[in-house]
């Protein structure tokens, strides 16, 4: 009996983070107010040099992040409200978990709601409302020349990413926010896994272009700017990169295909 109800208790409550969590997926994308996204710094490796940069971190440096929402939104016709705006929290001593390296699919479940949950009791957030959460690990690229992949949850609206604490590093680290982000509105990935090259035609930003190739621009879900059928490059800055269709219709900027 009392084995029976405590089951009943858990499905309960995971019934009620269910719908709690579909609801704030859902509003994030409906654009009716700006969107808050809230940065939390954390020294990745804990070398004094990302400690060091970790002081340095200031609003402006994400600025370039909303200038580049705006931007993308009016190209698809939308207002100022479809965009975002970034606010920097306290830096966090603490590493959020680590998602499984080849972990099967109960492993990721359980490497989600240990992230969620997590996310819960770190880092203040101010007013009502979907935001999104993203805990930002500076490393030293003295000591970590290639960083592993970010990940990002739609669900619970939160991201684990991994970025490079140098100035010089700073607009490119920002392509890498702004692709994290989107992933938590539910934005995919747009590049082969296999060799990290754009797909085509949504990983293109210029997909009608002629010649194709090479491209001027990347999209941000692609992560590269394709110049051969096996070479791509990485942007310098936001300011070369675009939303697809195909993303921009992910988010609800666009209808969604027939």
């Amino acid at each position: 009996m009392f084995k029976t109800l405590r089951i009943f208790v858990l499905l309960s409550i995971l019934a009620i983070v269910a719908a709690g969590s579909w609801r704030t997926q859902t509003n994030s994308v409906q654009w009716k107010y700006t969107l808050p996204v809230n940065v939390y710094p954390i020294n990745g490796d804990g070398s004094a040099a990302a400690e060091a940069y970790l002081r340095t971190v200031s609003l402006d440096d994400f600025k370039p992040i909303e200038a580049f929402m705006l931007a993308q939104a009016s190209r698809y016709g939308r207002d100022a409200k479809a965009s975002i705006e970034v606010r920097l929290g306290q830096p966090i001593p603490a590493l959020p978990p680590a998602p499984p390296v080849h972990g099967g699919v109960l492993e990721v479940v359980v490497w989600s709601l240990k992230m969620r949950w997590w996310a819960y009791r770190h880092g203040e957030t101010v007013g009502p409302g979907p935001q999104v959460k993203l805990y930002l690990l500076y490393f030293d690229p003295a000591q970590t020349q290639r960083l592993d992949h970010s990940t990002a949850l739609q669900k619970g609206l939160v991201g684990r990413v991994k970025v490079f604490a140098s100035a010089a590093m700073a607009r490119q680290n920002n392509i890498v926010i702004a692709h994290e982000f989107l992933h938590t509105l539910g934005a995919t990935d747009k590049y082969d896994f296999a060799n990290n090259q754009p797909v085509f035609p949504d990983g293109y930003a210029e997909p009608l272009r002629a010649p194709l190739l090479p491209q001027v621009f990347a999209e941000v879900m692609a992560g590269r700017t394709p110049l051969t059928d096996t070479e791509a490059e990485l942007p310098a800055s936001l300011n070369r990169v675009v939303i697809g269709e195909k993303t921009a219709r992910e988010i609800n900027w666009l209808p969604a295909t027939p």
